[in-house]
Formats: C-alpha cells, structure tokens, sequence
C-alpha cells in the first residue's frame, strides 16, 4: 500500500464505522414512552449472536475495525498533516470554555422554559415550582454570558446533585452535565466572556466599575489556585464523555434490549442497513462501550472524539423527534475533547508524540 493510498484506507474505514454505528449516540429514553417486551439481556445477546449470520456481521466489523485502527497507527509517523492538525487544534485550547458554556448554557436554559429537571424526561410543573424554573433559565444565562462562571457552574453541579440524590436518579442519563461544569469550575469564563471584560474594566487604574467591583480580586486568586488542574481539563472531559458512551451503551442498549428493540422498529433501521433487528440493538451497543472505553483509556482520542461528533450529527437529523437540546452538551464535550486531545493519563500521551502545544490548554487566560 502507498503512503498516499494509505490515509485514504483509513479514511474509508472510519466511514464504514460511522455507517454501520450510525444509531448509537440516541438516547432510547428520549425517543421511545414504551418500555418494550421484558427481555434477558445475557439470552438475547448470546441468542442474537448464535445465529451464523448475525456472528459473522458481528466479528466482521470487529475486525474491520481492529485492522483501521492497527493500519493508522502503523503509518501515523509518516502523515504529516495530522501532526499540522494537532498543532493547529492546540491553538484553540484558549476557545475551549467559551465551547463549553455554549454547550450547557443553551440545554439549561432550555430545560427552564421547558420545564424539565437537566433530561427532558424528567418534568416539573413550571407553575408550580417557579424557582427551579428561573433557577436553571438564571444558570444557563449566567454561563452563556460566562459572568460569575466558576460561581454558576458550582450552582449547576449542587443543583445536578440534589436532582440525582433527592428528587428522581433517572437523572443521571445526563451525566454529561458533571464534566463539563467541573471543567467550568477550574478553568473559568475564558474569553470572549463577560468575566474576562470585566476584569480587564475592573483592573484599569481610575476605572469607575473598578471602585465598586467586589469580585475582580477573587477572580485572580480563583485563576492562580486552579492554574495546576488545568491541565487535566482533557482528561476529565474524555473521561466523563466516555462513561456517558459507556452507559448508553451498557445499561440503556444491552442490558434493556427490549425498548431498543422499539427504536429498531419505530425508525425501520433495517432498511438503512438490512441485518438482524437484534444485531443492530447489540452491534449499537458494543460500538457504544467501546467509543466509551476508547475515551476513558484515551486511546485515539481525538478520532474517538470526531467520530462521536459524526454520530450525534445523524443521530439528530436521522431521528427527528430526538430532542436536538438534550444532545447539545454532548456535541460541546465532543469539540472540546477533539480540540484539546487526550491530555495527561492516557495512551495516546503514553505512546504517541503529544503535538507541541497539546497541554496549552489553557495554560494562561
């Protein structure tokens, strides 16, 4: 194979993955009210995979897959344009709050004139709790604006918690949230951000607003004294986004086999690629868990990252009664992650050759 053919091989088998994996990124709760016919998952999945056919499809793309990813480590060194691409994407590691606020600021203020508790199946009577609707339209706004940030994506964590703890742990499919605010609360605003424009107001001699600003000082301490955790931003984002993957995966695709089953059927998945319904159902969630493994070990991270992107792409235009909000977050992680690589902890950090400025990520606001 030449050196030029080479990225054009990998290129096609990451299309076929994406093809074939098309599903997994929904959220089967969002799109389907029935909870389909009580299924054994450990007997479905050995029964789907006793069938000849389905075993072959099955290994087939296993290997498929094994042999793209052992292909592209094989020729990496020798493709410089992924190293430009990693430099290029370093650059953008000072952009990476003001994605993250984008992607929780919009759901959060969704969820507030919607009325629902972070996931839109978990619903409250907006007339009759009026404070956690202004609560979560107020979050949302404040880390859209990114002012008082590290103070607001504090709130959001207290306020995921209480929901999770106290009011209804089906709350937990949007663990996306935890991540992404927890990267909020070390990094802050950025910039652009209301933060950064106050501060730059508020630390000018004979500024006006510099005279009655209480927190301008605060945010300098808050800066330096999280300065040291920047650098794991990477690796709490991959991480979260993985076990989110591994979760919808794991509990709602394989170990509920029955109402993924109805998703197959309500959207005819089958014509899209014609194999077992049941095929589909655990082909997803394979695929799911190890896209969510590959993060968490932080192992091809950013094609990991760039193929979860694809994913949520035509999971929202090939589902149309996918709430495009409940995914939001999940397109900023993937952006993020993909923007800022595998950071400290992983196996491409172990193995590869980080790009120059891969820990940029936010060494200074």
């Amino acid at each position: 194979m030449s050196v030029r053919s080479r990225p054009v091989a990998v290129a096609a088998i990451a299309l076929f993955a994406t093809l074939v994996a098309r599903p997994v990124a929904a959220h089967v709760d969002y799109v389907t009210e029935d909870t389909g016919d009580p299924l054994d998952a450990v007997a479905f999945t050995v029964e789907v995979l006793s069938d000849p056919l389905n075993a072959a499809v099955f290994a087939g793309g296993g290997l498929v897959t094994v042999a793209g990813l052992a292909a592209y480590l094989w020729v990496r060194p020798t493709i410089t344009d992924v190293v430009v691409l990693r430099e290029k994407l370093a650059g953008y590691a000072d952009l990476v709050p003001w994605m993250l606020r984008l992607a929780i600021g919009l759901p959060l203020v969704g969820a507030g004139f919607q009325g629902y508790l972070f996931a839109p199946t978990l619903t409250f009577d907006t007339g009759a709790s009026p404070l956690l609707r202004v609560l979560f339209i107020g979050l949302g706004f404040f880390v859209l604006f990114g002012l008082a940030t590290r103070i607001a994506a504090t709130i959001g964590l207290l306020t995921y918690a209480w929901v999770v703890l106290s009011v209804d742990a089906a709350a937990v499919i949007a663990m996306e949230y935890v991540p992404v605010l927890i990267a909020l609360v070390i990094l802050g605003g950025g910039r652009p951000s209301a933060d950064d424009m106050l501060l730059a107001v508020a630390s000018t001699p004979g500024s006006y607003y510099g005279r009655i600003d209480p927190v301008h000082h605060l945010k300098s301490f808050l800066d330096s004294s999280t300065a040291p955790l920047r650098r794991y931003v990477p690796t709490v984002l991959r991480v979260g986004m993985g076990v989110t993957f591994v979760y919808l995966g794991l509990i709602e695709k394989l170990a509920d086999p029955g109402r993924a089953l109805l998703v197959v059927e309500k959207y005819d998945l089958t014509s899209v690629v014609p194999v077992d319904p049941g095929l589909w159902v655990v082909g997803a969630g394979v695929a799911e868990i190890a896209v969510g493994l590959a993060l968490i070990a932080g192992f091809f991270t950013r094609g990991a990252a760039a193929l979860s992107f694809v994913l949520f792409t035509t999971t929202l235009f090939g589902l149309p009664d996918d709430p495009v909000l409940a995914h939001v977050a999940l397109f900023g992680m993937a952006s993020a992650v993909f923007t800022l690589g595998s950071g400290p902890l992983s196996f491409d950090r172990l193995v590869g050759r980080p790009a120059l400025d891969d820990e940029a990520v936010v060494a200074a606001d």
